[in-house]
């Protein structure tokens, strides 16, 4: 392993904990800062589109059913998710490591969710396009390529500037989103009436099989939760003088972004439905663009040349505000997943331009054209990851006490592969796309998101069962005496110093080092060392972790029963 290389990969100001624990000494913003900045990262236009696609395809009460079912199911999922990440501050990559996946394993949902930031970014760089072309006359691959390019020094420069970018351009944008909305609801009644009446699409019932198809395009945005995440990881330690604070800004940005994203997916509807019956009803499915629905909504209130400008200023604000939450999460995602099979880091840099490059692709492909079909057919996916994951914290964590209680993901603590995660992703996926396919029968068709999610909360404590939780962890014991947690269970701010790279690293990210001492002392080894070690030298062995909580429990209880049979 390089000592430059190690030293790139801890520089704290740009590669922001890309592959580890974000330490205390980085989490200097409060709670409710951390808050604020992840609710930025809200303001994407995508759910414009969706809701307006679902709108069109299956009426009113259908899509705002589907709306609903799905933001219910998105709340619950990640309410476990979520708080791992504040409580812990840990990405989702790190949190899946020791939640069924293993070191390794977690490898391929990060890059479920890789894919997820380069998809969004294409759709919402898209978005920006269409709003360039509409003001300028702008062609469509260059609005696709300054839309790419505009984030790249925001991006590069991580937390620290995305937190100033999201404080300060929330109020603007929350101000051309909403206050033209208010006005044209309480001025125009009869908008609100064609909205509640609108059909569609579709027949004009209400059908469960429409609820749902409508539900799974809003499903494929649940990745979000894992942008959420990399903000909620650099919150504070949770005490007692902050507690209402830490809880309310986790509530409504880790799990709550769903509360937001809904209400956005049915204003989509709204104005959808608004261009169709009071603008332009020959838009068709144009009237999903969020271009087309803010441009048409400004220029009943104001003259059209000032309509344009706001509405390119109102599009421009939100694409940038999102895409540089996909560009930073989407870096760190290529930037974990390259590290841990190469053992090297080239800098975190190297991921945006990756990521931002895949994206321009997908905008050139036109990606935004078959919205609908790419988001129903990647939700299919991204539930049976995030459903797994979940499912391992809420049932095998807490109920079944097989996997570990508090997440663990450095190297030489848990094993290279677990079947439990792998196994219940795989097979949700599989059969969730066999039934999207059609090849499961028409019927099913429509339900394939359903089984993705029923298939993974099945699965995922069944194969902890059947394994006994052996694959979970490889031991332990990191070696060190001191605690990992304080006495508030916020992980420790003790420093401690890694005797591979010199530096200092907080206790939670550090373990003793197989290779002792000049006099035989323990000497320690951050999880960064490791991960870009390639000789295991460093690695302490593998011990014999023993059989979980609940296999001891119950030999306890059959011993006792045992005991009172022969007393009687």
């Amino acid at each position: 392993m390089s000592t430059d290389n190690a030293r790139a990969a801890a520089e704290d100001s740009l590669e922001d904990y890309a592959f580890r624990y974000v330490p205390r000494t980085f989490r200097r913003w409060s709670a409710a800062s951390v808050g604020a900045t992840a609710l930025g990262s809200i303001a994407f236009l995508a759910d414009f589109s969706i809701g307006a696609s679902i709108g069109i395809d299956h009426g009113t009460d259908n899509a705002v059913l589907g709306i609903l079912f799905a933001s219910v199911i998105i709340l619950v999922v990640g309410v476990p998710v979520a708080y791992y990440a504040a409580r812990f501050n840990l990405d989702l990559d790190l949190i899946a490591r020791g939640s069924g996946f293993g070191y390794y394993g977690s490898i391929i949902t990060t890059v479920i969710f890789a894919g997820f930031t380069c998809i969004f970014f294409a759709l919402e760089g898209a978005i920006m396009a269409q709003g360039l072309q509409v003001a300028t006359d702008l062609p469509l691959w260059l609005g696709y390529l300054i839309s790419t390019v505009v984030v790249i020094p925001i991006v590069i420069y991580g937390m620290r500037a995305l937190e100033r970018l999201q404080f300060w351009t929330t109020p603007l944008w929350l101000a051309l989103a909403l206050l033209p909305l208010l006005w044209i609801l309480v001025s125009d009644p009869e908008a609100v009436r064609a909205f509640t009446s609108f059909t569609g699409n579709s027949d004009g019932s209400i059908s469960f099989g429409a609820v749902v198809s409508s539900a799974a395009v809003c499903f494929a945005l649940t990745p979000q939760l894992a942008e959420q995440i990399d903000y909620l990881r650099a919150m504070p330690p949770r005490t007692r003088s902050n507690a209402r604070s830490w809880w309310t800004s986790f509530v409504f940005s880790g799990p709550g972004w769903v509360i937001f994203s809904g209400t956005k997916q049915v204003i989509g509807v709204f104005l959808a439905v608004y261009l169709l019956v009071k603008i332009d009803p020959d838009l068709g499915h144009r009237a999903t663009e969020p271009v087309k629905q803010f441009v048409g909504m400004y220029q009943t209130l104001i003259p059209d040349w000032l309509a344009i400008i706001l509405a390119v200023v109102l599009i421009v604000v939100a694409q940038v505000k999102i895409n540089v939450t996909n560009a930073y999460s989407g870096s760190l995602a290529w930037s974990n997943v390259f590290t841990r099979a190469a053992k090297h880091y080239p800098g975190r840099t190297i991921f945006v331009l990756f990521n931002l490059v895949i994206a321009y692709v997908l905008m050139m492909l036109d990606v935004f054209t078959l919205i609908t079909f790419v988001l129903s057919l990647y939700a299919n996916v991204v539930m049976a990851w995030l459903v797994t994951i979940a499912t391992d914290i809420a049932i095998n964590k807490w109920v079944l006490r097989i996997s570990p209680r508090y997440p663990e993901f450095r190297r030489g603590m848990l094993h290279d592969w677990n079947p439990v995660g792998l196994v219940s992703v795989g097979l949700a996926s599989v059969l969730s796309l066999l039934a999207f396919s059609g090849l499961l029968g028409a019927a099913v068709k429509p339900f394939s998101v359903l089984i993705a999610i029923g298939v993974a909360i099945v699965t995922t404590p069944v194969m902890a069962v059947a394994t006994r939780g052996r694959y979970y962890l490889r031991r332990r014991s990191d070696g060190i005496d001191s605690p990992r947690f304080d006495a508030d269970g916020n992980p420790s701010g003790e420093r401690l110093r890694c005797h591979v790279t010199g530096y200092t690293f907080e206790r939670p990210d550090m373990l003793a080092s197989a290779e002792r001492g000049p006099h035989g002392q323990v000497q320690y080894v951050s999880s960064l060392a490791l991960t870009l070690d390639d000789s295991d030298q460093y690695v302490l062995p593998p011990e014999v972790t023993g059989p979980p909580r609940w296999a001891t429990a119950r030999r306890a209880s059959q011993r006792r029963a045992s005991q009172r049979r022969g007393e009687t």
